[in-house]
């Protein structure tokens, strides 16, 4: 907790060591904002952000955006086709809100995730050098933003909202892994417990935080040893982003209690499933329960926190998306009732939303899983892991909307053109946030980042 007590007596070591030990999702303020490496350009950045929505699992790329609906049954969509906005090209029949938005996003149906494993590619995979999107775009940017103190790297799991929900799963990779990075570049992750609200919690008046330089120079008090003194790296530095993080409105950000009831209901897609509806003999009951309750309300959040300084924002809800039709996991056409439902709802949304408030420009959505699921649907009705080939959506970010990108084989299978690959979709995120060429410049980042990624290619007709 951030305590400043409002009191004649100045502040001793002790309440210091609060200011510099607040707590934010596990983190404490000096790990989360001191950086060791060298003050980031902000002249690399493009002034946009970015929300990763990672479908766990493995969302099949037929029932999603491809549903082959000439293919022979055992291969067509097995929840149908629903005609969008774009002549001559179906969503799955799950998608109704999204069809009816085709001209703002697109998706590519020739991408290649590469292997059928569980994990979190791309989000972290080899491709990253085992670090995440979320902390490399910190790497560059900067672990919070200078003026808002909001950091730029964020990860939401349900209990982000919804304290009642289970924890994000793990088992098949880590979302907050910072590879060579450091734990600098960390994303913070309000779901490990902290309340914000309470842990930046000021006692004192507003009459007298207004005047920062009262602030900081009862901060000044605090009598340091030498030999502490010579621990602590960039004190200063620290010490005003402290305060920044503070005055800059990170805690409101969070509570989603501040939208307006009408938003709030708008992005809302827990009437949508009820878990009365859900068929409870599956083992991933409660993840599909849990991701009707947080899938809406984690896109809103993502749209605040962009939208006071986050860069790069990942949401994910548990491991909902393998549908194998086993123990575990509903067949593909009845999973996809309960979790393309939710999908459609929440992605529809925040593209209405962006485009409401001016932002569709500013905020580039994108949406995948870590593979797709096998052309052929098995006996059970459910469809198994699948490598090569898989879905990917994209929204906004100043990229041509309105397409498709690429073809797939008649059974949905395997890419008809030229493949999109993890690569690919990197580069093109990274090209939407940063001035690559800028990015080769900055001294000390690792070469995997400095001088790989600045060479790959973006995928062909977005950017």
């Amino acid at each position: 907790m951030l305590t400043i007590f409002d009191r004649d007596d100045r502040l001793n070591r002790r309440s210091f060591l609060k200011v510099g030990g607040l707590t934010l999702g596990g983190l404490s303020l000096m790990n989360l904002l001191q950086a060791k490496a060298a003050e980031p350009r902000r002249s690399v950045l493009r002034d946009r952000s970015v929300v990763f929505l990672f479908l766990h699992g493995g969302p099949s790329q037929i029932e999603t955006f491809d549903p082959k609906p000439s293919a022979p049954v055992e291969f067509r969509s097995a929840t149908g086709q629903v005609q969008t906005r774009l002549p001559g090209v179906t969503f799955g029949s799950t998608f109704p809100k999204l069809a009816n938005l085709a001209d703002k996003i697109s998706v590519v149906r020739s991408y290649v995730p590469g292997d059928g494993n569980h994990d979190i590619k791309p989000v972290v995979g080899r491709d990253t050098s085992g670090a995440s999107l979320g902390s490399i775009y910190a790497r560059i940017a900067g672990s919070n933003h200078p003026e808002s103190g909001m950091p730029t790297n964020v990860l939401l799991l349900p209990r982000s909202v919804d304290p009642s929900t289970q924890a994000g799963t793990t088992a098949f990779g880590r979302f907050n892994s910072t590879g060579m990075l450091g734990q600098a570049y960390a994303p913070f992750d309000p779901s490990t417990g902290s309340n914000l609200q309470s842990d930046m919690r000021l006692a004192l008046p507003m009459s007298r935080l207004s005047d920062r330089r009262e602030l900081l120079s009862q901060l000044d008090a605090v009598q340091w040893a030498a030999a502490e003194r010579a621990t602590v790296d960039g004190i200063d530095r620290v010490r005003e982003q402290a305060l920044s993080t503070v005055l800059g409105g990170v805690s409101e950000a969070f509570d989603l209690s501040k939208e307006d009831p009408r938003t709030l209901a708008a992005y809302d897609t827990a009437p949508l499933i009820r878990p009365q509806n859900i068929d409870r003999r599956w083992n991933n009951y409660n993840n599909y329960v849990d991701n009707a309750k947080s899938l809406g309300k984690l896109m809103l959040l993502a749209r605040r926190l962009c939208e006071r300084g986050a860069g790069f924002v990942t949401v994910t809800t548990n491991f909902v998306w393998d549908m194998h039709a086993d123990v575990n996991n509903a067949p593909v056409g009845e999973g996809m009732g309960y979790m393309g439902v939710p999908l459609d709802w929440a992605v529809s949304a925040f593209i209405e939303d962006l485009e409401a408030r001016g932002l569709t420009d500013k905020i580039l959505l994108v949406v995948c899983g870590e593979m797709g699921r096998t052309p052929r649907i098995n006996q059970g009705g459910g469809r198994d892991h699948w490598g090569n080939l898989g879905p990917l959506l994209l929204s906004g970010g100043g990229l041509r909307m309105g397409q498709v990108i690429g073809r797939s084989t008649p059974n949905g299978g395997d890419a008809a053109t030229s493949p999109v690959r993890i690569q690919n979709v990197i580069a093109t995120i990274m090209n939407q946030v940063f001035d690559m060429g800028e990015v080769r410049l900055i001294p000390g980042l690792p070469r995997e980042i400095g001088q790989a990624m600045p060479g790959w290619e973006t995928i062909d007709g977005l950017v």
